[in-house]
């Protein structure tokens, strides 16, 4: 007699493998052909009908051939040579696998009891990340979802650990001083979700300007740091850029740090994007003052490759983190002594349910190496050089800025108007138009940067599978698209001037 329960969810052994292989094999041929695909299409109306809630099941035949039709051939493809639009990089198709092999598994990784190896795994992630970006392998840290939760969960740590010491108990009503935080008016705007969400308020964010080069100007930081303390005011913290969104622009760290240290402040790093740089060693001098962050956000699913979702939040002092969120209520039995380690993640983090987003970073950091990643990142950055370069020698683009990866550029027909205010609108307004057109038409997908008040075309490469022949390329298909909203526009324009003259 049989004890296995039929359920309409389990599969047998052969079935699982033959639905294993027919995906593997979907997903072999879709990486293999994906340079000769759109980087993206226009989606159908209606595609998925208007079936309603299935009553009975389907086959996962059915359901697997045509979930792979509709993810595959419908999709945004991040990993395409010619995708260089926001900060997702092509993903270590080894970091796939270890989703699947996570997945398979399924630990909770909130408690070492419940995820004996995942945690591990996850500690020894941690020490590896910390290595990499050129700190001591004994920081403290989790992995979260992303650059938001990383920097989201350093900023709340910074809070609890530099506000009255009753801050846990009787929270912002009780301080009898306006605690605030310092950044660069280029500052991604995580910021101010925290602000929000921690109930300090955006009114708590000091915006300071920006220098020429879009480095946090750090004069203009440390006197309006001390004209807060002259009025009564309470810094907290400084958040330093290592490689800004817009322009890949790394903060002077150094300066920042020393300021936090006279002032006593945290000093938070957001990393989320350029900081795996800081491994070049040409570019070891530009990161400089990053050992001396409190805290410094990176995410893995930027520069190093990995799948969605994967941030990470690192911290000198792992205290930090277990002081702003450990709790002990009498159904968790996650003591020391009912697992193998003293370390629950569900103490560093918002999250108490948390998925194994470590596997996949910690396999693709041990096929790649330091020297991989070394080669990858320098190519990255070599190739938005090239685009920069090929920009500024053409005679109808005009490139504006190159910081590490991340080349902005606009495209300059001839013939323009005299008057500067009337061309520099023009421009603005061509480039938008310009670069909708390609976002659409799925040739090369790129983003915007608004530099000095340019509306800009801004390519991030994150991508392992691009090219030098998908910059030259990509040079071409801005052109010409671009010549072809400028005839566009012009012709609107003077159809416009006809119907007022008449």
């Amino acid at each position: 007699m049989t004890n296995n329960r039929n359920t309409p969810i389990e599969m047998t052994k052969e079935e699982f493998r033959s639905l294993g292989y027919q995906l593997i094999d979907s997903i072999s041929s879709f990486l293999d052909t994906i340079h000769e695909k759109p980087v993206t299409s226009e989606l159908q109306a209606n595609i998925l009908g208007n079936e309603l809630l299935p009553e009975k099941g389907k086959s996962p035949d059915e359901i697997i051939s045509k979930a792979s039709k509709l993810v595959l051939n419908h999709s945004l493809l991040n990993g395409h040579p010619k995708f260089m639009g926001y900060i997702t990089s092509s993903a270590a198709p080894i970091g796939a696998l270890a989703d699947l092999l996570a997945a398979a598994v399924n630990p909770n990784v909130g408690a070492s009891i419940l995820s004996p190896i995942a945690t591990e795994i996850e500690k020894q992630t941690i020490s590896w990340l910390s290595e990499f970006i050129g700190l001591s392998p004994d920081y403290g840290g989790i992995l979260v979802s992303g650059g938001n939760m990383a920097n989201m969960t350093a900023f709340l740590a910074a809070l609890t650990e530099k506000a009255p010491k009753d801050f846990k108990e009787k929270g912002l009503f009780q301080s009898p001083q306006k605690m605030l935080v310092y950044c660069s008016q280029a500052t991604h705007t995580w910021v101010e979700k925290a602000a929000v969400s921690t109930g300090l308020g955006t009114q708590s964010i000091r915006w300071i300007p920006t220098l020429e080069n879009n480095k946090m100007d750090s004069i203009i930081l440390e006197k309006t740091i001390l004209e807060d303390i002259r009025q009564g005011y309470r810094p907290i913290m400084v958040i330093g850029t290592a490689g800004d969104v817009s322009t890949g622009v790394v903060d002077d760290l150094n300066l920042i740090a020393n300021i936090c240290k006279t002032y006593d402040l945290w000093f938070h790093i957001d990393g989320a994007y350029g900081i795996p740089a800081s491994v070049l060693p040409e570019l070891k001098n530009r990161f400089e003052g990053r050992q001396e962050a409190d805290s410094i956000a990176l995410d893995p699913h930027k520069w190093l490759y990995s799948p969605l979702e994967a941030g990470c939040v690192l911290v000198k002092n792992p205290k930090h983190l277990t002081n702003t969120y450990s709790s002990h209520p009498e159904y968790y039995n996650f003591s020391e002594e009912a697992g193998n380690s003293n370390l629950n993640f569900y103490e560093f983090g918002f999250q108490n349910s948390r998925g194994f987003r470590a596997l996949k970073v910690w396999m693709t950091i041990q096929q790649v190496g330091r020297q991989g990643y070394i080669k990858m990142i320098r190519e990255d950055i070599e190739l938005a050089a090239l685009l920069f370069e090929l920009s500024n020698n053409h005679q109808e683009l005009e490139g504006m800025c190159h910081n590490l990866s991340i080349s902005t550029l606009r495209y300059v027909p001839s013939g323009l108007p005299a008057d500067l205010e009337e061309r520099e609108a023009y421009l603005n307004t061509l480039n938008e138009k310009l670069l909708n057109a390609l976002q659409k038409n799925g040739e090369v997908f790129l983003s915007n940067a608004v530099i000095k008040g340019k509306y800009c075309l801004r390519a991030c490469i994150v991508n392992f599978r691009t090219s030098k022949k998908d910059i030259e390329e990509i040079i071409d298909i801005i052109v010409k698209e671009g010549r072809r909203v400028h005839e566009e526009l012009m012709v609107g324009e003077k159809a416009q001037e006809l119907v007022m003259n008449k």
